[in-house]
């Protein structure tokens, strides 16, 4: 193993092999990435893959509209031997309430301002779009064309081929035991396979980082929820776009391949780090689908899943710096959208931790708005 590095990211997913790429890309070498089973074993591997930039507030629309941005060429760019299988097929997100209405005519108009194609739909207008919907359930839509679906393994082995070109060493099924700080600064990484001295340190580790920042004494305010999904058989296409409310509490998309995918919230899901699955959740997800796309009543559930979202207090990423821990650095707090917000995850943080100036202005996203009480809560998740 390596006993020495300049960069240790804990974390094998796409946030991971994406921050190892993009410093590496700027030219810094010893850099270990350390997963504690195989690349994707987390929270990437067990999302529903969605990518869209239909947000309600200005930082997430332009986060992920830089992620969509990167993800329309990466094949070319990160030099791919296969396809990461983007496909734009849409994102119908539907109003069921008089006050989601409203909130969705000024994303409209957010996102229209940032350059994001996002049109507003009456009922009938949805319909068109998805013919299957009851359009009788809700007010309005709105829809971007740009929005899509992603192979979430094809597009972290993509960012971890191009980081291994560079030098990047993988250290799979390794453990981290501990972080070794002296005079509050990072001096190395313990591990299940022995130590690693290195000055900086990258907690990317999804729905362990509070574990990870308790390794420290840093505080970190997120806690890991399960979130479940279910797939369906494979059918023939009949849903391009993915079908999303936040009311309604329902995401549904067809995957290349012809099965369905789809997921919901809920409250009162387990923070203990199970990725079980539960009788509850495939008996109301159903029930969502059937009543919402009655058109899918006959396909039948092939299998179901779970995954650890890592939620914040406002619902949004936590970038940078832990000013207590010099060459501690967070990329956590996704919320649910680690997997989209992926490529510029990796931009801003290697900018972040070589002194640059950050592609976008993410100074608001640090933790130390949690300690000022200034919030950016996102009204736009499910």
């Amino acid at each position: 193993m390596n006993n020495t590095a300049s960069v240790v990211i804990i974390g094998g997913g796409i946030s991971g092999c994406s921050i190892a790429y993009n410093l590496a890309k700027k030219g810094v070498k010893d850099i270990v990435v350390i997963e504690k089973k195989y690349l994707t074993s987390g929270s990437t591997g067990r999302c529903g893959a969605g990518i869209r930039m239909q947000w309600g507030t200005e930082m997430n629309c332009r986060l992920a509209k830089f992620s969509t941005e990167f993800y329309e060429n990466a094949n070319d760019i990160l030099e791919y031997d296969g396809d990461i299988e983007f496909k734009q097929g849409g994102y119908l997100i539907v109003a069921a309430t008089e006050k989601e209405d409203v909130q969705f005519r000024k994303n409209v108009a957010l996102q229209n301002s940032l350059g994001i194609p996002t049109v507003y739909l009456t009922p009938k207008e949805a319909k068109e779009i998805i013919p299957h919907m009851d359009e009788t359930k809700i007010i309005s839509a709105t829809f971007c064309q740009k929005d899509g679906h992603l192979n979430p393994f094809h597009a972290t082995q993509a960012y971890a081929d191009a980081a291994a070109r560079l030098g990047v060493k993988f250290m799979k099924y390794t453990e981290v035991t501990g972080i070794k700080v002296e005079n509050n600064k990072i001096v190395g990484v313990q591990t299940d396979k022995g130590f690693i001295s290195a000055p900086v340190v990258v907690n990317a580790a999804g729905g362990y980082s509070k574990q990870i920042g308790d390794m420290v004494g840093a505080d970190i305010p997120v806690y890991a929820e399960r979130h479940q999904i279910l797939v369906t058989e494979p059918v023939n296409p009949i849903q391009n776009p993915m079908f999303m409310s936040f009311s309604l509490n329902i995401y549904c998309q067809q995957t290349p391949h012809g099965s369905f995918i789809m997921g919901r919230g809920d409250a009162n899901e387990p923070r203990d780090l199970r990725v079980t699955s539960s009788w509850h959740f495939l008996e109301e997800m159903a029930k969502d689908c059937c009543e919402l796309l009655p058109l899918l009543k006959d396909i039948r559930v092939v299998r179901q899943w779970a995954g650890l979202y890592c939620m914040s207090p406002d619902r949004q990423p936590i970038y940078g710096k832990v000013d207590n821990v010099e060459g501690f650095y967070l990329a956590t707090g996704f919320s649910g959208h680690g997997f989209m917000f992926g490529p510029v995850t990796g931009v801003v943080i290697a900018e972040t931790i070589l002194g640059e100036k950050s592609s976008l202005p993410i100074d608001k996203l640090g933790m130390e708005r949690f300690a000022k009480g200034e919030l950016l809560f996102e009204p736009s998740v499910v």
